[in-house]
């Protein structure tokens, strides 16, 4: 059972002694106690010993420590100190005062006139229960006195002393709003010199908490908020303050050049409390200015901070306090385990425990947060947003997505979109070479291999193919194709391999495209006639990496074909099974039941580029190589069987790097040292992806309509600001927005498999920009 004692001290002062001390004992729900009378004797003793403790206190802390560790205003005067003062200040014989200190006070608490009230009081109470012990006084002294240090309080451990107001009533509240969270307004003033960060990111630890901070605001900024009209449960300020010599006025300072009293906020407050503020916490340096402005406008209860405090005694009893009460303590055992926590900061910061001070207003109940919070789990930090919350969240998305849709429309973010796409190419699951296709490689060993006077600059000698395609042939492939530019007609001595290339219908050769003076393109073999030509050029992006396919385009001197390379020999290879290409009326390339749908110039993360012809990505097939390959040495060896040649297309060209036919590829970037893919290489992926498609419906590449990419970015926006709301503690702020980019980069890579090719660069900018936008908007103290 809970107990509550009013110990009201009545008129006088320590000079004169107190003639009239009451105490009064209740029990929770029975408003009629007992009453007890006393009194106790003058000690001006107990007042020198105080006013020398407090100047020593004072002292010693400017002596050892700087002055930004004070949570104290220091545009007062310095102290002064008389000649018979003490100047050699040490932390022994401040120790020593201290002990000197809770002696006298014992012994004056001892004095017969008070015993009565003592032996009657422990009579009545038992050391399991909790106390309230609530002292009534005017004299300033009297509530700076260590009261905590009184032995009644070794003997009952669950009693704790508050101060309190001689006048008192109960708060007439407005009905209030059914709210399961506690809802706190944190003020965090003038900061100089100190770390209110900390505060910070202690509050936003705690469960079942909605906090609002309000950054060095100013005064019409804060007296708006505490106008609120959804009530608060705790006011909270971390800044400089400081009291009135008298002890009666104190003032906070809510930012470097303002500072408020109690009475500024008098209206403001009063209409707080009635609508629900039990709770006011300065953790300040000498809040008992502050407490007794406060106690005069019934508050329920108050912490304040005697003397000036410490940075870290201010933190660390704040942390303490939260901690346990937050979790279903009391509020008063809370107070009292946080104060003797202190204790442990003692031999850096003497006196650490004498400091916080609480007031209690004996009509009121005290605050109890696992009444309010107990649906809310005591690790949890989400909660559901309130209107005003969504509304800034909403907005902030979609400022965001707007910013973000619009540069992506100038091309600020296409390098990195290009080189997300690359990363995303390289990072998905392996496939099997394709089983249709052959590649014969010319190796730079083939070359050196060829007599010079045969092959002239070429890679390949009219001999070496007419033997290759002899060795070929016999195995019967499907199509053959030669990457290899042959402008210079075939010697009279090779009849026969003359005759092939110009009445083949299984031979594909290539011919090169000019596009000006400075590269005029190379011809096609005159023996091959125009439908067996195909164009070997590609159209790399501006970082040189190629990811688009080039599958027509209108025909170009000296190469007359309108056809790749490639997609000759799919096309051919594709006839055999009754597949023949078409044109579709969006002008778009048809094979079987798949249609080739041309890049726009701002297709996917594109922006503005040359989409001339008939282009589509390139969707790399995600393998070692792309197709079996065996060197010109091994097929003239006869090391060929029919298995890898029957029914197959044959692509023939050069690897030899003297020859520089390479091209940088998604998987370029991949690979340490830099590695280049040969062009021929090149061309069996983009044979293979139009095979793929057609014969085994594997996807090619699509990317979104505009509109769908807006909502995806968007959606990423929101979700970086829903994210902020739900980790609302600083310090694990990073955390789940990570996890969402993370889990963004798994939808795209998902997304890339299947075939589409969706925003990821814009997206994750939207996320991380939305949610530090919302950070920087509550560091600022915004409502959020």
């Amino acid at each position: 059972m809970n107990k509550l004692v009013i110990l009201n001290m009545g008129k006088g002062d320590l000079n004169k002694g107190f003639p009239s001390v009451n105490a009064q004992l209740f029990e929770d729900g029975n408003p009629i106690g007992f009453q007890l009378t006393g009194s106790l004797p003058a000690s001006p003793e107990l007042i020198e010993l105080y006013k020398r403790w407090q100047l020593l206190y004072k002292l010693i802390y400017e002596s050892f420590y700087p002055s930004p560790c004070w949570r104290e205003n220091h545009s007062h005067e310095e102290i002064e100190i008389e000649d018979d003062d003490i100047t050699n200040v040490s932390f022994i014989e401040f120790s020593h005062l201290c002990h000197e200190l809770q002696l006298e006070l014992n012994s004056w608490l001892k004095s017969e006139p008070f015993r009565k009230i003592d032996q009657k009081l422990r009579t009545r109470l038992a050391p399991t229960e909790e106390i309230r012990v609530i002292l009534q006084t005017e004299d300033d002294c009297i509530r700076r006195l260590p009261w905590h240090l009184w032995n009644f309080f070794e003997d009952y451990p669950h009693a704790v002393i508050c101060l309190g107001a001689t006048d008192y009533e109960p708060v007439k509240r407005f009905v209030k709003r059914a709210n399961q969270n506690i809802r706190i307004l944190a003020i965090l003033g003038n900061s100089q010199g100190i770390d209110t960060q900390k505060d910070r990111l202690i509050l936003e630890q705690l469960p079942g908490a909605e906090t609002v901070f309000l950054v060095e605001p100013s005064r019409r900024k804060l007296d708006r908020w505490l106008w609120e009209q959804e009530g608060w449960d705790i006011l909270f300020f971390a800044g400089h303050s400081s009291t009135q010599e008298d002890g009666e006025i104190g003032k906070f300072y809510i930012n470097q050049s303002e500072s408020l009293t109690i009475a500024q906020l008098k209206n403001a407050l009063r209409a707080a409390i009635k609508r629900g503020l039990h709770l006011a916490i300065f953790n300040s340096c000498e809040g008992l200015g502050l407490l007794c402005q406060l106690a005069s406008l019934h508050i329920p209860q108050m912490i304040v901070m005697r003397e000036p405090v410490p940075d870290l005694v201010a933190q660390e009893f704040l942390k303490h306090f939260l901690f346990a009460f937050s979790r279903g303590e009391s509020f008063y055992l809370a107070a009292r385990e946080a104060v003797e926590r202190l204790q442990g900061l003692e031999s850096e910061f003497p006196c650490a425990s004498w400091l916080p001070a609480i007031c209690q207003n004996p009509a009121e109940q005290p605050l109890v947060w696992f009444q309010k919070a107990n649906n809310i789990s005591p690790i949890s930090h989400s909660i559901l947003p309130t209107r005003c919350h969504w509304s800034a969240i909403f907005t902030t998305s979609l400022m965001v997505t707007v910013g973000i849709i619009g540069m992506r429309s100038l091309g600020v973010f296409q390098s990195w979109e290009l080189q997300a796409f690359d990363l995303l190419m390289r990072s998905r699951p392996q496939e099997q070479p394709d089983p249709r296709l052959l590649i014969v490689t010319v190796t730079e060993a083939d070359v050196r291999s060829q007599p010079p006077q045969e092959r002239g600059g070429a890679s390949l000698s009219d001999r070496s193919l007419d033997q290759l395609i002899t060795k070929l042939e016999q195995f019967k492939p499907r199509v053959i194709g030669l990457d290899i530019y042959r402008e210079i007609p075939v010697k009279k001595d090779y009849p026969k391999l003359a005759n092939w290339m110009k009445n083949s219908d299984r031979f594909i050769a290539i011919c090169k495209a000019g596009e000006d003076n400075l590269n005029a393109g190379v011809p096609s073999p005159p023996e091959v006639p125009i439908q067996n030509l195909g164009f070997s050029d590609v159209v790399p992006d501006p970082d040189g990496i190629l990811r688009r396919h080039l599958l027509a385009m209108a025909p170009a001197s000296p190469c007359k074909t309108d056809k790749s390379f490639n997609f000759q020999l799919a096309t051919r290879y594709l006839a055999d099974d009754g597949i023949k290409p078409k044109l579709t009326s969006d002008k778009n390339w048809q094979m079987g039941d798949i249609i080739f749908k041309n890049l726009d110039s701002n297709s996917g993360g594109y922006q503005g580029i040359d989409n001339l012809g008939h282009q589509i990505l390139i969707n790399w097939r995600s393998s070692d190589s792309v197709a079996r390959k065996v060197t010109l040495t091994d097929v003239l060896n006869n090391k060929l069987t029919q298995d890898l040649v029957k029914d197959r297309i044959v692509l023939i060209g050069t690897t030899a790097e003297s020859f520089h036919d390479y091209r940088d590829t998604p998987y370029s970037a991949g690979h340490w040292p830099h590695q280049q893919m040969s062009g021929v290489v090149v061309q069996g992926h983009l044979v293979s992806q139009i095979l793929s498609a057609v014969l085994d419906d594997r996807p090619l590449l699509w990317v979104w309509p505009k509109s769908l990419e807006f909502l995806w970015i968007g959606f990423w926006s929101l979700t970086g600001g829903i994210l902020v709301w739900c980790n609302r503690s600083l310090g694990r702020w990073g955390i789940p927005i990570l996890t969402g980019v993370c889990l963004l980069f798994g939808l795209c890579l998902g997304l890339l498999i299947l075939g589409g090719w969706v925003p990821l660069v814009p997206s994750a900018l939207a996320l991380v920009v939305t949610s530090g936008c919302l950070f920087a908007y509550r560091l600022h103290g915004k409502n959020f």
